[in-house]
């Protein structure tokens, strides 16, 4: 394929958030190496320090637009338009759009207007209409009913659609896009300064989450019977909620009596967080059957496996993707917190089953890396082209 120029356009800023860090980074690097150039267009969302400000991640340039300057829907537009003067100002041969909502997807859909003949791709990593995230969020309902329209019909006017799971693959097919102009892409593991891991002990779990994936209760019963088999045994926790679950969990875990064993970190710089997983023996990934859960593809299941952690987690999903159940991990039905419990203590009790799924862990991220994703962004480039 020739070499490209690519504009990429983000839903927000480089943090807190995941989408750009560890999804579109990663790949826009994998691409430049295959030979392309990668300009990252990002709107300061949550991050207003970064505002105006373009700094290179590895290969690849990132600039953050300026801040709008005016209020409500006039600074939503003032921000589109900067978004896709920003993308312009790159000489770009393609756009590609991740995540089809907010100023960003404003940005694409003003460019399909006045630009045509400039190909639009469009990355869904997410459910974000209704069933997805508009159930789970605030947002105002004028901002919700955006994001429902959004969703829908971004996928519809792009040449071609880059998806991050099979459940997102089906819904795009169901929106009346062609298979041939929708392409998985699902999330790999960035192992540019992962080492191979070293043995250390099993008796301390990790759980690496948002807190939307499960219930909290679940996880609370879960520990209760680890915890009563295994005394000796402590969950490290990273991540913070959108509505301070975290706090919730620590609040939940003393008054169950296990307070003490559980170490919750909140949310960390991602430079931090490799030092903590060398610390852990098992990651802990529960997941409950929803839409949102069988639509993502989790980036932090692959740095989990990149750490060289066996994974036990729920049958959800993308999950079945990357562990296989003795192998590097085990997956157990969703919603039984008693299930997921008896398979860390079973794995747990095999120091041997468990140092060779350590190792399987590691080796199964080395069939998963970014630079295995770039021939399926370049057929969605490709047929967008034609």
């Amino acid at each position: 394929m020739q070499s490209l120029r690519i504009a990429m356009l983000a839903p927000f800023g480089i943090t807190p958030k995941g989408t750009l860090l560890a999804r579109m980074l990663p790949l826009a690097n994998a691409l430049v190496r295959a030979g392309h150039t990668v300009h990252i267009i990002a709107p300061p969302i949550h991050n207003p320090q970064d505002a105006g400000t373009t700094v290179v991640h590895g290969v690849v340039p990132v600039t953050h637009t300026l801040a709008p300057t005016w209020p409500s829907v006039a600074g939503v537009a003032q921000q589109s338009l900067a978004l896709w003067r920003g993308a312009m100002a790159t000489t770009p041969d393609l756009i590609h759009l991740f995540k089809p909502k907010g100023q960003a997807g404003l940005a694409a859909h003003y460019g399909r207007i006045v630009a045509p003949r400039i190909p639009l791709v469009v990355d869904c990593d997410d459910r974000e209409g209704r069933g997805g995230w508009n159930d789970h969020l605030a947002y105002p309902a004028s901002a919700k009913a955006l994001f429902d329209w959004q969703e829908g019909r971004l996928p519809q006017i792009a040449q071609s659609v880059t998806v991050a799971s099979r459940t997102l693959e089906g819904l795009v097919w169901a929106q009346g896009v062609a298979s041939e102009r929708v392409f998985y892409l699902p999330n790999a593991a960035d192992l540019g300064q992962t080492p191979a891991p070293a043995l250390r002990t099993p008796a301390r779990l990790l759980l690496y989450t948002r807190f939307w994936e499960f219930r909290l209760s679940d996880l609370i019963t879960t520990m209760r019977h680890i915890v009563s088999a295994r005394p000796d045994i402590q969950l490290t926790v990273i991540g913070s909620g959108e509505q301070g679950e975290e706090r919730q969990l620590q609040a939940l875990a003393h008054a169950a009596g296990i307070g003490a064993h559980i170490d919750i970190r909140g949310w960390m710089q991602p430079r931090d967080i490799p030092a903590v997983l060398a610390q852990a023996g098992v990651a802990l990934v529960p997941v409950d059957d929803t839409l949102i859960n069988r639509a993502r593809c989790s980036a932090k299941l692959l740095e989990l496996l990149a750490a060289g952690l066996p994974v036990v987690g729920n049958d959800v999903g993308e999950m079945r993707t990357f562990v296989q159940t003795g192998s590097n991990g085990i997956l157990t039905p969703p919603r039984q917190p008693q299930v997921l419990a008896d398979a860390v203590l079973t794995l747990m009790a095999d120091q041997q089953r468990w140092q060779a799924m350590q190792q399987a862990a590691y080796h199964s991220a080395l069939q998963h890396t970014w630079q295995s994703r770039v021939s399926a962004a370049a057929a969605a480039y490709s047929v967008a082209l034609q």
